[in-house]
């Protein structure tokens, strides 16, 4: 048994563990500012900050061993769970700021993000997951000892998106420029049809629809 840790109740952090919960202490322990320094020295994109990697969302897959982490350096990383260690399978960028929120949609490898940009994605990281799991990394990381009552819908579901370049092996299958930071979000099914629940800093549950999903 498994679970994600990033920072504790009191401040937040660049580490992520995989727990024993029998044990009660960490398998696997890696440092999401040391992969940053590692994998992200070329050219940053224009309007990309450089912040610290602190780690801010962990959302599971359904088939329980891929595990994706959103950092306030507005990256994405997705990780494979391998016995008492994890394997990074990806990261890729596209939100400006951090990333607030990470959600993987129920039996699949679409993955919803948030941002303090304001912007909602979504990624579909399927093909690259599929890959790695029939062609494995030898890359390995070492061993250390969270609703409103009124709901709105709209804003702009821009799908447009900027260069492979920018985003790393993956783009955005849907961009969506909510305007507000986002706290939290949820892909659902509502009455038959897939949909985005967003909460932001107002009081207000916003609704985007995920039909073509």
């Amino acid at each position: 048994m498994w679970t994600g840790y990033a920072g504790d109740a009191f401040a937040e952090s660049t580490w992520v563990m995989l727990w024993s919960l029998q044990k009660a202490r960490p398998l696997w322990i890696t440092n999401l500012q040391e992969d940053e320094t590692e994998e992200m020295e070329g050219p940053q994109s224009p309007g990309q900050l450089l912040n610290p990697a602190l780690a801010h969302s962990i959302s599971v897959a359904s088939c329980g061993n891929i595990f994706s982490c959103g950092a306030e350096d507005g990256k994405v990383r997705i990780f494979r769970v391998m016995g008492v260690k994890c394997e990074q399978e990806l990261g890729f960028k596209g939100h400006t700021l951090g990333v607030s929120q990470v959600c993987f949609l129920p039996e699949s490898y679409l993955l919803l993000t948030g941002g303090n940009d304001g912007k909602i994605m979504l990624w579909d990281a399927s093909s690259e997951i599929e890959k790695k799991q029939k062609s494995p990394t030898k890359r390995t990381h070492r061993k250390k000892p969270k609703k409103g009552a009124c709901t709105k819908q709209g804003g702009n579901t821009n799908a447009s998106v900027t260069d492979e370049e920018e985003h790393g092996k993956i783009l955005p299958k849907l961009n969506i420029e909510h305007g507000e930071k986002v706290n939290w979000l949820l892909g659902t099914n509502i009455k038959g049809h897939q949909n985005i629940l967003v909460a932001d800093q107002t009081s207000c549950i916003s609704v985007y629809p995920l039909n073509e999903f």
